[in-house]
């Protein structure tokens, strides 16, 4: 059962030939989420393969150009392609203004109905859910409001033993009344219901912290998440330039995954001033040892955690 991450962009405000700006696609069971949309998101939909069609929802972090300005020109490509799927979009509230003056001037009647759904509150939000998956917002520290977002699976419900329906002659009522938690007779006798069922495998979590400041008041909301994306647009000797412009630093971030107890750390949102990154995986492994580099295109998968 799939849950995967693209990376599609990985720098910072500046795109470069190596690193698009910022943009990710989620893949939870056959279920696509978009996280930002920097410049030349829908030319890495197309490397990596991923359907446009498959794209519903929309999360953008905040409304600077390098998170938002690809959003603009996959809309029209959409209308373009014939779309005529409804589309939800979520973001801060300042994003509906700049969005709407958009499908206002610079398209042509859209095909499709975008829903615009604004991001608020302080603390742990659930903004999405399906039949399989949730997804909350919360505030991140950054020039303006800003937010990261927790990508969930709903908890599955237990297989039945194959050896329990035979011994016990369970109809399709009796399995899915044991699957949902409820006390099973037969003949007149209770029986122990871990004899019955093999439990699912535990729900798997990625937590994506665009651009922010050190902030520690995240860590309880994405604690124990299977996969981290936490910028790192300097290293540890930029640590001032990164307070003053309210980023982060790679040992910051690992510091955050730390304290997290998250099983793995991806670091992305660099600086275009490093022409390689080496110290600053160094600087990250020191302190939290699964921390890797994003290169556009990656693919991470998170294994069923049985």
């Amino acid at each position: 059962m799939t849950f995967e991450l693209t990376i599609l962009g990985s720098g910072s405000a500046l795109p470069t030939s190596r690193r698009y700006p910022t943009a990710q696609a989620v893949n939870v069971l056959e279920r696509f989420f978009l996280i930002d949309c920097g410049e030349g998101t829908q030319l890495q939909l197309r490397k990596s393969k991923i359907r446009l069609a498959k794209l519903n929802n929309i999360f953008i972090s905040h409304v600077h150009g390098d998170h938002v300005f690809g959003l603009f020109g996959l809309l029209s490509t959409f209308n373009l392609l014939g779309r005529k799927t409804e589309l939800k979009i979520f973001g801060p509230q300042a994003l509906k203004e700049i969005l709407y003056f958009y499908i206002q001037n610079f398209t042509e009647e859209l095909q499709y109905k975008i829903v615009f759904n604004p991001v608020d509150g302080r603390t742990k939000n659930l903004i999405f859910e399906d039949k399989v998956s949730e997804v909350y917002s919360f505030p991140l520290k950054h020039r303006v409001p800003t937010f990261g977002y927790l990508i969930r699976e709903k908890e599955k419900l237990p297989n039945i033993r194959k050896e329990a329906i035979e011994k016990y002659n369970l109809g399709v009522k009796d399995i899915l009344s044991i699957k949902e938690g409820n006390p099973f007779h037969f003949n007149n006798k209770k029986i122990d219901p871990e004899s019955l069922i093999i439990p699912s495998s535990k729900p798997r979590s990625y937590a994506y912290c665009s651009d922010t400041a050190y902030y520690e008041r995240i860590i309880p909301w994405i604690k124990g998440v299977d996969l981290l994306y936490h910028e790192a647009t300097f290293q540890i000797s930029e640590k001032k330039i990164a307070r003053q412009t309210l980023h982060s630093t790679a040992s910051q971030a690992a510091t955050i995954a730390k304290k997290a107890g998250v099983k793995k750390l991806l670091l992305g949102h660099f600086s275009n001033r490093y022409a390689e990154l080496d110290s600053l995986l160094k600087e990250a492994q020191s302190i939290f040892p699964e921390s890797y580099i994003v290169e556009d295109l990656d693919v991470y998968s998170v294994p069923e955690n049985k």
